[in-house]
């Protein structure tokens, strides 16, 4: 199960997830980011309460880094250890901008 909480501010779009963001969950974040990222020039993705990361899960990352790229930015915040693990193995903790 995901869980995402969303505030827009002043161009940057905040998403808190919570759970896991696996084959069954990516497509949530992946409507959620389409339907979200108009008028958004930067994204903030907490990760606080984020308990697990699939291929899939990374697969929407990166498309999302792809897009905003053009635009104000990506940022990921509070990532776990269990997810940093993930992120690092990949090779993602390279491409992504982790705070």
């Amino acid at each position: 199960m995901l869980n995402i909480k969303k505030s827009l501010a002043d161009g940057t779009l905040c998403l808190e997830l919570e759970g896991r963001l696996d084959t069954v969950t990516a497509p949530k974040l992946e409507k959620e980011l389409q339907q979200s990222l108009t008028g958004a020039d930067r994204l903030v993705l907490d990760l606080e309460r984020l308990e697990y990361i699939s291929s899939a899960g990374l697969r929407v990352l990166l498309s999302a880094q792809k897009v905003m790229a053009a635009r104000g930015g990506m940022k990921l915040t509070h990532v776990g250890p269990v997810v940093m693990e993930v992120f690092e193995i990949t090779g993602f903790a390279d491409i992504l901008t982790i705070v």
